[in-house]
C-alpha cells in the first residue's frame, strides 16, 4: 500500500495509535485467553465445539488496517476519525476469539448458550450479533434465529459478536462462531487476499468453487448427523440395555 496517498499527519496519527496498542496489548490477549476459556468451560456450549483459537491482533496488522481504512476515508472525502484517545472503542477485533463447530444446526443451541455465558459472566453485548453469509439457506436460518444477516459477495461465512468486560477499561473483544468448512475457506481466502485482494480472476473465481464447495460439504454433514440421529432412535434396543 502506497504510503504516498497518505499524508505524514495521518501516518502519524495511526503511528500514536499504535503504539497505545502494544503498551497495552498484553491486556487484549488476556481479554481474550478469559473468554475463550468462559465459553469452554461451559458444560452447555462445550459439547458442539470441535476447536478453539484467540489472539490479540498483531500491530503489523493493525497498523496495516488504519492505513487501509484511512485511505478508503480520504477516497470517500472523509476525514480520518481513529486516533490513540478512540482506538479501543473503533476497532473492535483487536482481541479475538473463533470457535469453530461441525455442522450448522448446531448453531441454534450454541447462540442461546453463548448468549447465557455472557450473562453469567457479565460480559456486555456492545451490538447486535452479526451473521456474514452469501448463501441464502442460512441467511433464512440466521434469521430464524433472530440474528441480524449481513450478505457478503466476498463469500464470508460467520458470526460475529463483540463484547466487553464488564470493568473500567473500555477492552472490547470479538468472538467469531462458523463451522470447520467455513474455517477452510476463510484461511485459504485470507492467505491470498490479505492484506490487500490479490488481482488474479483465476483465484478470486476458484476461491468462489472453494466457497460453494465448502457450503456443500456443511450440508452434507448437515445430512449425516440428522440420519445418525434419526438412526439412533430407529434402531432396536439390545437386550439389557
Amino acid at each position: 500500500m502506497p504510503k504516498s496517498k497518505l499524508t505524514k499527519s495521518i501516518l502519524s496519527q495511526i503511528d500514536a495509535a499504535v503504539k497505545v496498542y502494544v503498551e497495552n496489548r498484553d491486556d487484549f490477549k488476556h481479554l481474550a485467553k478469559t473468554l475463550r476459556d468462559d465459553l469452554v468451560e461451559n458444560k452447555n456450549l462445550r459439547k458442539f465445539i470441535h476447536s478453539t483459537k484467540f489472539r490479540a491482533k498483531k500491530p503489523d496488522s493493525l497498523h496495516e488496517k488504519l492505513k487501509r481504512q484511512a485511505i478508503e476515508r480520504m477516497e470517500k472525502g472523509k476525514p480520518f476519525e481513529i486516533t490513540k484517545d478512540n482506538l479501543f472503542s473503533q476497532i473492535t477485533d483487536l482481541a479475538g476469539v473463533r470457535i469453530l463447530h461441525l455442522h450448522t444446526k448446531q448453531m441454534s443451541d450454541m447462540h442461546s448458550a453463548i448468549l447465557d455465558i455472557f450473562q453469567e459472566y457479565m460480559y456486555r453485548v456492545v451490538r447486535k450479533p452479526v451473521a456474514y453469509t452469501w448463501d441464502f439457506e442460512n441467511k433464512q436460518l440466521f434469521e430464524d434465529m433472530g440474528l441480524k444477516t449481513n450478505m457478503r459477495r466476498s463469500m464470508y461465512t460467520s458470526i460475529h459478536y463483540v463484547v466487553e468486560p464488564n470493568r473500567r477499561t473500555k477492552y472490547r473483544c470479538e468472538l467469531q462462531v462458523r463451522t470447520l468448512m467455513e474455517e477452510v475457506w476463510g484461511e485459504v481466502s485470507h492467505t491470498i487476499n490479505y492484506p490487500d485482494q490479490i488481482d488474479s480472476v483465476t483465484c478470486q473465481e476458484q476461491l468462489r468453487v472453494l466457497a460453494r464447495v465448502a457450503s456443500g460439504c456443511t450440508r452434507l454433514v448437515d445430512s449425516i448427523f440428522l440420519s445418525y440421529i434419526e438412526h439412533g432412535k430407529l434402531a432396536p434396543k439390545k437386550p439389557g440395555k
